[in-house]
């Protein structure tokens, strides 16, 4: 409630009430983890998918914890509740409940990870610089799609065959082809939800919001591999032994074999046949079962921009009305215009232009004048607070991810040359590490279906198609490439003859020469007047001279 003074004595003090009155902004409670492995006690007991022998042992290891039988050696208490015989005098004892400390995680045998993993993957969804890191990174390390790229061996044994024998090179291709087409089918077959793409693109999103990526691997009776799927990485837990992964999901759990691992039987279930996983992590020194995200360093900055964000939502929710502070004069508000000149700020002002408010004053008696002042306190245009403070948080935030601003945001002022110039260092320094390591773990399973191809995603390109094909034409005149070079990168078929090394004429000769010596006066003014979409780009103006 907030009182204001006239210039009477105490009489005539006049109350206004507050928008606290009329209603109130909560915040959101905060998230609260929601850990499968936490269980304890009688949840313990509602797991399911547990075989006969595990659930004894799980039985046995809770009884091992506390005594669970009451201090006068009657019944045996409920599963989940200990009371320790603390004695006193003349036999009395006390018959107190405690909670039975055995979770999922020790009744398992699992490691906790670093950091909770829900709190991770909440993370991802309430900061927007976060979140758009993180997408940013997965289109250009996974999102840009794959391609079956042939081994070094099956390139030396084409390089073996001899250049003019033409008929053998092309049925090489074809065989090569066909055999590619077979793979990709054999893949897309592993999955009938989700493509390869999808499921990597899922294991990848994982691994940058919590650290951990699993791969699920399931075989055939055969024993070849029968499909191939995400497991989300909030629910996986790596077993301390290092013989597997354990999940749980609505109380069912489940036990992973590690890849490849063909003799570890499962311990919990009671599987004959358990699936396998691969887990991809971002290594940490201080753990070595879990990693952890790119993001961690930059916590502080993502709690800061929430209280920051939140401050103006409340400012929005509670003072986005002018206030005023409003002294009467020589007179009192009788409590029906109190009740008017409130509702009128409080619900009258809000989505409205332009209102208009009429109070009825009472008469002057003699010296005694009546006056009613209304005087704005902050009536002025207002900014959202902590501008600056959230730009930095933003900036280190995105720092943590090495990503590069231009990649989750349109900066105005920034010029072509330092936009490629940073697409360049975050391919270099980021994606490609991070498709190499992701290749070496996918290429293990691929090696089970063929030793023909290996999986290579596609990289970032920095040249435009016009630039690609100049460079392509230059290296077609030099000898340097066949035509079918350049096809079956595009993912053309071959053409007939299409391995033969293009010969120039004479005049064609001359003419490349001179084009690459610039020795003609039009062709070095060319290629200094190019436009900034060719080649490297220029600085904005103000930025000074480019370094080479």
């Amino acid at each position: 409630m907030m009182k204001i003074s006239t210039d009477e004595d105490e009489d005539n003090l006049v109350q206004i009430k507050t928008s606290g009155d009329l209603g109130r902004f909560y915040k959101s409670e905060p998230v609260i983890s929601n850990d499968p492995f936490t269980i304890s006690g009688e949840e313990l007991s509602t797991l399911t998918n547990i075989s006969h022998n595990f659930r004894r042992k799980m039985n046995r290891d809770i009884q091992k914890a506390a005594t669970i039988m009451s201090p006068n050696g009657g019944n045996q208490l409920p599963l989940g509740q200990v009371s320790f015989a603390n004695t006193g005098a003349d036999g009395t004892s006390s018959k107190k409940l405690e909670p039975v400390e055995v979770t999922a995680y020790a009744l398992f045998n699992v490691v906790v990870p670093t950091y909770n993993q829900d709190y991770l993957a909440h993370l991802y969804e309430i900061n927007s610089s976060h979140y758009s890191a993180v997408h940013a990174k997965v289109a250009n390390v996974v999102g840009l799609g794959y391609e079956f790229v042939e081994t070094p061996q099956v390139i030396a044994k084409m390089d073996e065959i001899p250049d003019d024998n033409i008929d053998q090179i092309q049925r090489f291709r074809r065989k090569i082809a066909k055999m590619k087409q077979q793979l990709m089918k054999t893949i897309d077959n592993t999955n009938y939800d989700d493509t390869l793409l999808e499921v990597l693109k899922k294991v990848y999103l994982d691994l940058e919001v919590t650290g951990n990526g699993y791969i699920e691997i399931g075989r055939t009776n055969t024993g070849t591999i029968g499909y191939v799927g995400h497991i989300p990485s909030t629910t996986m837990r790596v077993r301390r032994k290092r013989d597997g992964f354990v999940q749980i999901v609505n109380y069912r759990t489940m036990f992973f074999r590690n890849f490849g691992d063909r003799e570890t039987i499962d311990p919990i279930t009671g599987d004959t046949q358990p699936n396998e996983v691969i887990h991809i992590k971002k290594y940490t020194p201080t753990n070595y079962y879990y990693g952890i995200p790119d993001v961690i360093p930059a916590a502080n900055a993502i709690a800061g921009d929430q209280f920051a964000s939140q401050f103006n939502i409340d400012y929005f929710e509670n003072k986005a009305v002018p206030r005023y502070i409003i002294t009467v004069k020589g007179a009192k508000l009788n409590p029906d215009s109190e009740r008017k000149l409130l509702e009128f700020f409080q619900t009258g002002l809000k989505g409205s232009n332009h209102r208009t408010l009429y109070i009825p004053l009472p008469a002057d008696e003699g010296n005694a004048k009546v006056e009613f002042k209304m005087e704005p306190v902050e009536a002025g245009v207002q900014d959202s607070s902590f501008h600056k403070y959230r730009e930095d948080n933003k900036i280190e935030i995105l720092m943590a991810h090495r990503v590069p601003l231009t990649k989750v945001s349109i900066l105005p002022g920034v010029s072509l040359a330092n936009a490629r110039d940073a697409d360049k260092t975050f391919r270099e320094q980021v994606t490609r590490p991070q498709q190499d390591e992701l290749e070496s773990k996918v290429n293990k399973v691929i090696s089970e279906f063929t030793d023909v191809f290996v999986l290579k995603f596609n990289e970032l390109t920095l040249t435009d198609e016009d630039t690609q094909s100049k460079i392509d034409e230059r290296y077609l005149r030099m000898q340097v490439i066949t035509p079918n070079d350049v096809r079956i990168r595009k993912s053309m078929i071959p053409l007939d003859g299409g391995d033969k090394v293009v010969v120039l004429n004479a005049q064609q000769s001359a003419e490349q020469k001179t084009q690459a010596n610039q020795s003609r006066t039009r062709d070095q003014n060319r290629s200094s007047n190019s436009p900034d979409t060719s080649g490297e780009g220029r600085n904005a103006k103000g930025d000074g001279r480019q370094q080479n």
